[in-house]
């Protein structure tokens, strides 16, 4: 005999449109359908805590820019 379990369903809410037009449709939205969430730029600085490698360069004088690499199949000669 298989166990009756309480298994919550959500749907999303409308969509107007086809294929990639396809959007929800705003007039069936409401505050309960929002994505506001105040805490995002927090939480994304907890997760993601900046390091070396992203953090500005303060020995290089304004304005100066590094140089793209080149192609792998091109020459500088």
């Amino acid at each position: 005999m298989t166990k009756q379990r309480n298994n919550p369903v959500a749907s999303p809410p409308p969509t107007v449109g086809e294929g990639c037009l396809a959007r929800y449709d705003p007039e069936a939205l409401d505050d309960t359908d929002g994505t506001d969430f105040p805490g995002a730029a927090e939480l994304w600085q907890q997760l993601n805590p900046p390091d070396a490698a992203s953090a500005p360069a303060t020995d290089v004088p304004a304005g100066t820019q590094t140089p793209a690499p080149q192609p792998a199949d091109k020459s500088s000669t």
